[in-house]
């Protein structure tokens, strides 16, 4: 073997070597290109849950506002109506 076909048989080895650290990079680019969009689909349903949640809280506070209304108005009518005795 002389000296360029032994350059070229190393100059052959290094590509090879390059072109597998290359297909890691991209096999871990991947993994992290999938990590990322499944973070980004669990922040939506956080954001989903989120309004969802304020939601419920808003239409709670309304449904303890009109309840304490209709303790309220109980407690007139209570008062206006004559007493069993």
């Amino acid at each position: 073997m002389n000296m360029s076909e032994a350059v070229s048989t190393g100059a052959l080895a290094l590509i090879g070597v390059i072109l597998l650290v290359l297909l890691h990079q991209c096999l871990r680019l991947h993994e992290l290109w999938e990590m990322a969009r499944a973070c980004q689909k669990g922040a939506r349903w956080a954001r989903i849950w989120e309004a969802e949640n304020r939601e419920l809280r808003s239409q709670l506070r309304a449904n303890k506002a009109h309840i304490e209304q209709l303790q309220s108005k109980l407690v007139s009518l209570q008062a206006v109506l004559p007493t069993e005795g």
